[in-house]
């Protein structure tokens, strides 16, 4: 085979190409960095298949000829760009995440398999591996490959998914589609049990997603991730109420033993939206020290530190002496009746 790296088309859209069930699989191993000859290792399939389906895709338009300039955008669905970190040295909160956008960085977690082929995979288990005996589709789901494989990543009966993820040739995708669609606690604890998939952003975003996830599976995967990623959890209508209750209660135990920055960076990306979430929840000196070396310019987050009961004194203070506070009389007057502004604000 030759070293030509089979790349997606971005300007043909898979959804409407009348795919096959193999063609699929290939597309859904596809990243854009894998040579040609390497792909039967990659894939479980013979090198002459290989090749057939390789042609057949491009003779359909999902795949960029050989000769093709590369395309940056080389995925099913492109990835969103990650958050900019925050630096102590700007002078503007960062923009928050919409509520439903994405709870991780999603950089190489795109959905692997396009949607049509994930339905294939889920007609091809109904119709014909659904009615097999539980017994047999075990003994099947240990040693079977794609399209089967990818198949019975919809059985509803743990004991099969187990034994998909006992099989050698099980990855990234086959974990992804357990974690979007089993919809049994038991399976998804076995699914979470292999390190190398319980890390990968993608399997951990359909789990958030995923009704049937157990809080203390939850709790156990996100204990210790950042607070803007378990405010991102509560507010993503993706992911059903009872993770976001779930993680409403991680936040506030992360508020109060997280690092100062994290805080700080909670605070200013969102404009003091997450302090409504964090009623009585005060703050240490050091986070204290670094909302106070900051200049204001948000009328936003001014209104929702005013409004937050914890609000220590020195931030109130540095807040009345903001330009922006000067500026506009309400904002001066809502710090001012804050419980912790200084004695001669009040009198004011």
């Amino acid at each position: 085979m030759s070293d030509w790296t089979p790349k997606l088309n971005p300007a043909v859209d898979l959804r409407r190409l009348p795919l096959n069930a193999e063609e699929g699989f290939v597309l859904s191993r596809l990243d854009g960095h894998t040579r040609e000859k390497d792909l039967p290792a990659l894939t479980g399939l013979p090198p002459d298949k290989l090749r057939d389906i390789l042609t057949r895709l491009v003779s359909q338009g999902a795949l960029l000829p050989g000769t093709a300039a590369a395309s940056p955008a080389n995925t099913v669905r492109p990835p969103e760009a990650p958050a900019p970190a925050l630096d102590a040295s700007d002078t503007e909160p960062l923009p928050e995440a919409e509520a439903g956008d994405s709870t991780e960085d999603d950089a190489g977690a795109t959905d692997d398999v396009p949607e049509t082929v994930q339905g294939d995979y889920r007609k091809l288990f109904e119709t014909r591996l659904h009615a097999l005996p539980e017994d047999q589709r075990v003994a099947l789901a240990h040693g079977t490959e794609d399209p089967e494989l990818s198949a019975l990543c919809f059985d509803p009966v743990p004991a099969v998914i187990k034994a998909v993820l006992e099989n050698p040739r099980v990855g990234l995708a086959h974990a992804r589609l357990i974690a979007r669609h089993h919809r049994n606690p038991v399976g998804l604890e076995a699914l979470v049990a292999r390190a190398a998939f319980a890390a990968d952003t993608g399997v951990r975003r359909f789990l958030v997603r995923n009704p049937q996830l157990p809080a203390a599976l939850f709790r156990r995967l996100w204990a210790m991730r950042r607070l803007m990623e378990h405010h991102k959890l509560t507010v993503d209508r993706d992911v059903p109420e009872q993770t976001r209750r779930t993680a409403r209660e991680l936040l506030r135990q992360r508020f109060s033993t997280g690092p100062s920055e994290e805080k700080v960076e909670l605070i200013l990306n969102t404009e003091g939206r997450a302090l409504g979430a964090l009623v009585g929840m005060p703050v240490d000196g050091k986070t204290t020290s670094l909302l106070c070396g900051r200049t204001y310019r948000s009328p936003m987050l001014v209104q929702n530190i005013a409004r937050w009961s914890a609000a220590p004194p020195a931030l109130i203070a540095h807040l009345l002496k903001q330009e922006l506070v000067r500026r506009q009389p309400p904002l001066r007057m809502m710090l001012a009746r804050h419980p912790n502004a200084p004695a001669d604000a009040k009198r004011a």
